[in-house]
C-alpha cells in the first residue's frame, strides 16, 4: 500500500495503535493524506515513495516536495476521513 516511513509509527496521540501518523517532523496526528513523490536522480520514473500527512500539514509537505521537483500526486489515505 505505502512505504513505511520513520514518522509513520503508532503513538497514543494518533488514535488506535497501528494508525498511520503524519510524516511532518514532531507531528503525531493521524494521517489523512498520502503524498506520492519520486526523486528522478535516484528512482526509476514509475517508482513512487509516500509521505503521510495530516490535514494540517498536507499543504506544507506538498509545497516542500513541489519546490524540489519531487511531488507527483496527493491522494486521500484509504480509511481516513479524507477518503471518499
Amino acid at each position: 500500500m505505502f512505504d513505511q516511513l520513520p514518522g509513520a509509527k503508532p503513538s497514543p496521540a494518533a488514535g488506535e495503535p497501528g494508525d498511520p501518523v503524519c510524516s511532518r517532523k514532531a507531528c503525531r496526528k493521524s494521517a489523512s493524506w498520502q503524498l506520492l513523490w519520486n526523486n528522478p536522480r535516484i528512482h526509476t520514473p514509475e517508482r513512487r515513495k509516500v509521505w503521510l500527512a495530516c490535514s494540517e500539514h498536507r499543504e506544507w509537505l506538498q509545497e516542500y516536495l513541489t519546490t524540489r521537483g519531487l511531488w507527483k500526486q496527493t491522494l486521500p489515505l484509504e480509511g481516513s476521513p479524507a477518503a471518499p
